[in-house]
């Protein structure tokens, strides 16, 4: 009934796998900026432990996936010549720091953006357009000597961006994991987690298995990530070429898609921030979308794209990026809640401490 090419195909699973990506984190806010300001706030490990959960999921399906179907991850850009470690610690400390200014990553603000909250829509707006302006625009004469520094790069050959053990990786990850949950009970309301780690590898098996057999297009290795397909989106949707459609567009696409319909279920968090704290937020969204904009090329990925994404091809540049990450979303966090800049829109807390105590989702 319907003759479609094999790059039509992925577009139309990058959209599905897009959707639902959106279902998921909107149902229970998945976001990996959020667990660092739930720590630091509340002391809450909720959010938190979905992320770890997501990585050894997507880690352990994707090695499957990759052994079973014979798919070389070391192709992916995670595993890209002449990598420049410098660039990428660099990036990420400009990923994180902005994520915590702009209250959300670049998969939160998706998120937020499609379930009502404005203000995400400039932190979108502003991700690409300094995501495109690094990569081919003003930002890209300035940082690219920085990037192809030959005296960097030769410096960071010396590690080599090699596959990590994977069994040292889970070890880590399972420890950093019961740490966070306390009691094991709980890994069973970590289903979030869980369903975006497979979701990572379903993508992986999209592009890198079924992609591999387009004729008509070539389709780039990869799997979720945003900050550089928001950049493509925009550019989509401001010059409407049709042609441009791939994989990484019809996933943004779909997260928003998958955010909106969910949210009319779940409405308890569609009607925005709830936060009393009142400064320019619109400031902070535009300075945090820039930095994310950034950081996000000079790293290669976002929280999902290293974290996540490439974290599951067991690349050492991942860790290194979502180590980056982690450490500036930590350090920015501390600063902006000593000056009661660092908004709690809802409480999130394990189902047995509930019990224990009436909880309000508003703060």
């Amino acid at each position: 009934m319907f003759d479609l090419e094999t790059y039509e195909i992925v577009n139309i699973l990058g959209l599905i796998i897009g959707i639902t990506f959106g279902v998921i984190a909107q149902k229970n806010q998945f976001c990996f900026s959020g667990s660092i300001k739930d720590y630091i706030l509340t002391k809450s490990t909720k959010r938190g432990a979905s992320v770890i959960m997501a990585m050894i999921v997507a880690i352990i399906c994707t090695t499957i996936i990759a052994t079973h179907f014979e798919i070389d991850l070391t192709k992916s850009s995670y595993f890209k010549s002449n990598i420049n470690y410098f660039a990428i610690i660099f990036g990420g400390l400009l990923f994180g720091t902005g994520m915590m200014i702009a209250d959300g990553c670049s998969s939160r603000s998706l998120v937020k953006y499609g379930q009502g909250d404005t203000n995400a829509l400039i932190t979108l707006i502003f991700i690409a357009i300094f995501a495109y302006a690094t990569t081919k625009g003003l930002l890209f004469g300035i940082l690219n000597p920085f990037i192809n520094n030959t005296f960097l790069v030769e410096i960071s050959s010396k590690i080599q961006n090699v596959q990590m053990n994977i069994y040292v990786v889970l070890a880590i990850l399972v420890a950093i994991l019961l740490y966070l949950i306390k009691k094991v009970k709980r890994i069973f309301s970590l289903l979030d987690g869980v369903l975006i780690g497979l979701l990572v590898s379903v993508a992986w098996f999209v592009t890198g298995f079924i992609g591999q057999d387009s004729m008509e297009r070539e389709i780039a290795l990869s799997s979720i990530t945003f900050v550089y397909p928001t950049a493509k989106t925009l550019e989509l949707f401001t010059y409407y070429e049709v042609n441009e459609v791939s994989f990484g567009i019809t996933t943004v696409c779909g997260v928003l898609i998958g955010t909106f319909l969910m949210s009319f279920a779940n409405r308890k968090y569609s009607f925005g921030c709830t936060s009393t704290q009142t400064f320019n937020k619109v400031k902070y969204n535009m300075i945090g979308g820039a930095l994310m904009g950034t950081g996000g090329i000079l790293a290669i990925g976002c929280t999902v794209g290293q974290g996540l994404s490439g974290l599951s091809t067991l690349a050492f540049s991942s860790a290194l990026a979502i180590t980056s990450i982690f450490i500036s979303g930590v350090i920015t966090a501390k600063i902006l809640n000593k000056y009661d800049k660092l908004p709690m829109c809802f409480i999130f807390e394990w189902e047995d401490e509930k019990k224990n105590k009436p909880i309000d989702f508003q703060i």
